[in-house]
């Protein structure tokens, strides 16, 4: 199993998902089709299946193309919002890329109301670690905003990706992880995690697929709820309530640079 990262418009990531002995591959949220097929192309694999993660434009907007540049390859969804969606799915449905790829999906309304995470194991070898894609849901150090949901739904969203073993590998929709770092540290300037993170974001500049769900937990504000930092900086009580002060500061949230003059 490999994933192989596809960067289309200005900070949005389609993916490649790949059953190496078949050599084919499911495309994740294929914005821009000609990218995906000679990413597809350059690496001898056949696309054999579209996943969207929820019906955004920037993820879902490539779909109509795809379906007529691979017309019967199924387009996966989670609602008929999806543009040319072929396979409904929903909350804990299975299906399979190649010949052992599994694919579960999970269900984390909240960004929209059809987001659908993709957990993904290699039948064939146990010892690799799973990954997750995670669309506009989880972000490395941060979450989407709440556009058909609440806080409520956002936190029950994170808490059930953080039931995936800590090792899974996070995939997710978007190129934001400089900017969760600055706002992380203004919550928790403390936090080891956090510096850790921030040295990431230095030394890569692309930071998906370089962080793991345990990962998370130790450094993303969103899942860390119930910590001492998150509760002063919010100063508000219970955690649907902080999840939502919490996303209203990163709404408003402008990094302070100093006047060097």
């Amino acid at each position: 199993m490999r994933v192989v990262p596809v960067p289309v418009r200005q900070d949005n990531y389609a993916y490649l998902i790949i059953d190496q002995p078949s050599n084919k591959a499911a495309a994740v949220d294929p914005y821009d089709v000609s990218k995906v097929e000679a990413a597809a192309n350059r690496l001898g694999v056949s696309i054999i299946a579209a996943i969207t993660t929820h019906h955004h434009h920037d993820h879902s907007g490539g779909n109509e193309t795809f379906a007529n540049k691979y017309p019967g390859v199924p387009i996966y969804g989670g609602s008929t919002q999806v543009l040319a969606l072929s396979k409904l799915v929903k909350d804990k449905d299975e299906f399979v890329i190649g010949d052992n790829v599994h694919v579960r999906c999970l269900a984390t309304p909240c960004h929209t109301q059809d987001s659908i995470c993709y957990y993904i194991t290699d039948s064939t070898d146990k010892s690799q670690a799973g990954a997750v894609f995670t669309g506009d849901t989880l972000f490395q150090g941060g979450c989407g905003r709440f556009f058909e949901g609440d806080g409520k739904q956002m936190h029950a969203a994170l808490s059930y990706l953080g039931t995936l073993p800590n090792e899974t590998v996070v995939y997710n929709g978007h190129e934001y992880t400089s900017g969760s770092v600055a706002f992380a540290k203004a919550v928790d300037p403390t936090n080891d995690g956090i510096a850790r993170l921030a040295k990431l974001v230095e030394d890569n500049e692309m930071t998906t697929g370089l962080s793991t769900i345990g990962d998370e937990k130790e450094w993303n504000v969103f899942m860390r709820l119930d910590s001492d930092a998150v509760k002063n900086a919010t100063s508000v009580t219970g955690e649907s309530v902080i999840m939502e002060r919490l996303r209203e500061m990163k709404n408003t949230f402008r990094v302070k640079l100093v006047n060097s003059r």
